[in-house]
């Protein structure tokens, strides 16, 4: 006789895999972000009872909602092998804190906002969008640390040649580099170019080298570095869940090296009854 566990786990996996469950849980929790946003305004006591009210019940649904996805896994500890699950998990148990009458009542409110966070773990684009930037933070920081320098080396030659025309834009490195990010920026840069300019006619290259190296190539290279990350966990996503071309091409290499594997097996299995023949001969 079968057990019933598998079949109750079955209809928790049925119930997770439901696209309805998934809007549901996608509107509930924007409904929990907007009732979070309707706290701060000043209401009345009566409705105040009734968005707490409210917001208890989304606690309650958020609860049941990760215990269903919990009970449909096989075991217990493979739900807490991904990263966003244990986010859920965290929020979901953090909301379980009582608001009133607790010291610790600012630090509830400000954990329920995070709530708003779980559309990144129930949307797949948002994980992936999240997790694209993640990884792309330690190579942006490589172009990152390339601009410093090259902020560095215009922000001393600005102190050096433009201190005595506007001390308060470049009276010193620091400052220098605070009037370089504002022309990055592209606020009012023509000001501080055309004050220059009176003393240096030719101080026009000064700005717009730098603004070609920071505001189009240092940029530019960015966006690339996201982008790439972008198609890297985009082709990911389609490898595991068999979608897109990506997915396509893993399921041929997998079933290619399955048949591989056949054929070396009843390659040697022939071999061997070759030579069987031969000894019987």
């Amino acid at each position: 006789m079968s057990s019933p566990a598998p079949c109750l786990r079955d209809r928790f996996v049925a119930i997770r895999s439901n696209k309805a469950f998934e809007i549901t849980v996608i509107a509930i929790i924007i409904l929990s972000a907007m009732l979070i946003g309707a706290t701060t305004y000043d209401i009345d006591p009566f409705w105040m009872d009734v968005l707490k009210i409210f917001d208890t019940a989304v606690t309650l649904f958020f609860l049941a909602e990760v215990l269903i996805r919990i009970a449909a896994e096989e075991k217990i500890r493979h739900f807490f092998k991904s990263g966003w699950n244990i986010f859920d998990f965290v929020i979901v148990t953090v909301s379980l804190i009582p608001i009133d009458e607790s010291q610790m009542v600012l630090l509830a409110r400000l954990l329920r906002i995070f709530r708003v966070l779980r559309l990144i773990s129930i949307i797949p684009e948002l994980r992936i969008l999240m997790n694209a930037l993640i990884k792309a933070v330690p190579r942006i920081g490589y172009v990152a640390l390339l601009m410093f320098i090259i902020f560095y080396v215009y922000a001393a030659f600005g102190s050096f040649f433009f201190e005595k025309i506007n001390p308060e834009l470049w009276g010193d490195i620091s400052i220098a580099m605070l009037t370089l990010f504002r022309i990055a920026t592209f606020e009012d840069w023509t000001d501080v170019m055309y004050e220059t300019m009176t003393v240096y006619p030719f101080s026009w290259v000064f700005y717009l080298t730098f603004i070609f190296l920071t505001a189009f190539v240092f940029l530019n290279m960015m966006i690339g570095v996201v982008l790439d990350v972008m198609q890297k966990e985009h082709e990911k996503y389609d490898q595991e869940t068999g979608e897109g071309e990506a997915g396509e091409v893993h399921w041929i290499k997998e079933h290619t090296e399955t048949m591989e594997q056949r054929l070396v097996r009843m390659e040697t299995m022939l071999e061997t009854l070759v030579n069987e023949k031969r000894r019987a001969n």
